[in-house]
């Protein structure tokens, strides 16, 4: 017997729209078709969808959401539920220092991955996966991938900055031998040697704010990084996935790196479609440091650039770079005078993913609702190996999000049920608002109000990336 069956909604795939009903069995797809009457007759519950985007759940492939520890216990199951009411039905995480990881997990790949999964297990609202962080901290990371591969865990990411990057022939030492076994390296693309320099020289200087976080981390740096990563593909012939990328400088790299060869796809986040660089004119040190992310809110420029990237398929995907950082803890140091690199990067995000696209993106006649649900979905989906997601198709999970276009409301931090107390977005209007989720043929959202259980959410063992 059928389980559930929405009707009278508009389904959106990457490729088109119609107005039709889905049927879900078991948790998967069984039908999309225009009148399912048949099977709504005896299906255990009908919803109607009437006026409504039915939408393939969102995978968010890029979060540093943190691990439940005794003093936070609900932190990972809350971001999760924030997740959830945002619209994402599956998410990636990385195990990164400062999510939560032991001195263990830092030396070894396997150890960081059997601890990960051991932590989450029986916490999440919606379904995840993680993209282990291959550190210069580690023993021997390369004998290490390829039983990662193996455990379901097809990306791995590593960094050219932080005092747990990888140098250079590391680095495409990674790349190489993941390529080698169908799997795929995600790059924090900035130069060390050039910021490095720019940050010792404005220390030097004493010019310490939070501000100087961005100055010292010109388009340039990110560019050179990027030209890096693009010759290392070349190179080895191996995927490359470029994270967070925020500038048309590096988006040129990428372009002529795809155009010489390279097995490259690109990120780019909400903050640099909608934030720029005047943030930082901000006087108050805390007020500033709530939008210190690695790379930095870029110009005017590089937001249209990006916005163009995405509508020409420059840049394959947008994610949300989930960062969990408080003004009243990880971001309150700046009041002391604690300097710019010394403060927490990053920025939360996890429950305004599709919200912000949708409104800056479709809502503006940037892109098309298609192109979003291909950049929110089905390309993640297929880039990231979550074979059995990202579409609306017969067989696929049932990760259905029903989302309507015509609601207007005010994005406040208090509403979306996040571990962060602040969203760097607060007070902005949006056009859009997601009503109901499911995931694998389960309400997770009723009416915009979260109503799914804690560990429902399974970990997804993904197979090879599609690039």
């Amino acid at each position: 017997m059928t389980d559930l069956v929405v009707r009278g909604g508009t389904v959106v795939t990457a490729t088109g729209s119609l107005r039709a009903d889905v049927a879900v069995r078991a948790g998967r797809i069984e039908a999309v078709e225009r009148d399912l009457a048949r099977l709504a007759a005896t299906a255990d519950e009908v919803v109607d969808a009437t006026g409504l985007l039915v939408l393939p759940g969102v995978i968010d492939a890029h979060t540093h959401t943190r691990v439940a520890v005794d003093d936070q216990p609900d932190r990972f199951f809350q971001d999760s539920v924030a997740a959830a009411l945002g619209g994402t039905t599956s998410f990636l995480a990385f195990n990164n220092p400062g999510t939560g990881s032991s001195p263990a997990a830092e030396r070894s790949l396997l150890a960081g991955l059997g601890e990960w999964r051991a932590v989450t297990a029986g916490d999440s609202a919606i379904d995840y996966a993680v993209s282990l962080v291959v550190s210069g901290r580690m023993d021997d990371p390369m004998e290490e991938l390829p039983a990662v591969v193996d455990a379901g865990v097809p990306t791995c990411k590593a960094f050219m900055i932080f005092d747990f990057r990888l140098d250079d022939r590391r680095l495409y030492d990674a790349m190489r031998v993941m390529g080698e076994r169908g799997a795929m390296l995600e790059v924090h693309c900035e130069d060390p040697v050039l910021l490095d320099t720019a940050i010792e020289t404005a220390l030097r200087r004493g010019d310490v704010s939070p501000r100087y976080h961005a100055t010292t981390r010109p388009s340039y740096v990110e560019a050179v990084a990027t030209a890096r990563a693009m010759a290392f593909g070349r190179q080895s012939g191996a995927p490359v996935h470029v994270v967070h990328l925020s500038s048309a400088h590096a988006l040129r790299e990428v372009r002529e790196g795809r155009a010489g060869g390279v097995r490259v796809s690109v990120e780019t986040c909400p903050h640099y479609l909608v934030l720029t660089e005047e943030r930082y004119a901000d006087p108050d040190p805390v007020g500033c440091a709530r939008f210190m992310i690695a790379p930095p809110l870029r110009t005017p420029a590089d937001r249209d650039a990006l916005w163009q990237g995405l509508a020409d398929g420059s840049i394959d995907m947008v994610v949300s770079d989930h960062v969990p950082d408080r003004v009243a803890v990880e971001k309150a140091e700046a009041a002391n005078g604690v300097p710019f690199n010394q403060i927490s990067n990053g920025a939360p995000g996890i429950g305004t993913l599709l919200t912000l696209v949708y409104s800056e993106g479709v809502a503006r006649g940037r892109i098309g609702v298609e192109r979003m649900v291909d950049l929110l979905a089905t390309t993640p989906a297929r880039r990231f190996g979550f074979a059995r997601k990202g579409a609306l198709e017969v067989g696929r999970d049932a990760d259905v999000v029903l989302f309507d276009p015509s609601a207007k409301r005010t994005i406040m931090a208090g509403d979306l049920h996040q571990s962060s107390d602040y969203t760097p977005y607060e007070g902005m209007g949006v056009s859009g608002a997601v009503r109901d989720v499911f995931v694998r043929g389960r309400p997770v959202v009723r009416g915009g109000r979260f109503v799914g259980t804690r560990g429902i959410g399974q970990f997804v063992e993904r197979g090879s990336p599609d690039i």
